[in-house]
């Protein structure tokens, strides 16, 4: 091994070490091959990944190199990723962004599905204060709709709002709920 490859395997260990990961997941790290591990961790830590996002990166990393028969650094170096490793932004949002382009790489269809259930959501075009979040991961099919409110007025507002575009919201409920129907 060389000394350059020993330096980068220390490295490892000791950021696995500062976040307490699984020794599972430090030996799945190392074992990968020199470059993809070298590419993991300077993701880790320009991002500045957590316990968990590490060991979910890694997980879907492994499923994603079997699926599409590519190196863990193939993946890492795409230019998806690498557009979001290298984008302005907070590491902490930076490291969301990459973990959910992960998914995507992953669950094309989940990806996908997500896409249009945003795109629909944007064509409401809601004023200021009131906001539709999907569940996270479209994990259930329970829509939030969010007011964030100063005045009395405000409510009137929103629930106009919210009523007047009655029908769109329901298609997007039809739609997490699996149909494009209502």
């Amino acid at each position: 091994m060389t000394r350059v490859a020993s330096n980068r395997d220390d490295a490892i260990r000791a950021l696995a070490a500062a976040r307490h990961l699984p020794d599972s997941h430090r030996e799945r790290w190392l074992a990968l091959e020199r470059r993809s591990r070298g590419a993991f961790l300077e993701l880790a830590e320009s991002l500045r990944l957590r316990t968990g996002q590490i060991v979910i990166a890694l997980d879907l990393l492994g499923e994603i190199a079997v699926r599409e028969n590519k190196s863990a650094a193939d993946i890492l170096t795409s230019p998806a990723l690498a557009r979001i490793a290298q984008r302005a932004g907070s590491a902490p949002s930076r490291a969301r962004a990459f973990i959910e382009a992960l998914r995507a790489l992953r669950f094309p269809r989940l990806g996908e599905a997500t896409a249009r259930l945003e795109d629909a959501i944007g064509e409401l075009r809601l004023p200021r204060g009131i906001s539709i979040v999907l569940p996270r991961e479209l994990g259930s099919d329970v829509l939030t709709i969010k007011f964030e409110l100063s005045r009395a007025s405000d409510l009137d507002r929103a629930m106009g709002v919210v009523t007047e575009r009655r029908a769109a919201i329901a298609r997007i409920l039809a739609m997490l709920g699996g149909s494009d129907e209502v």
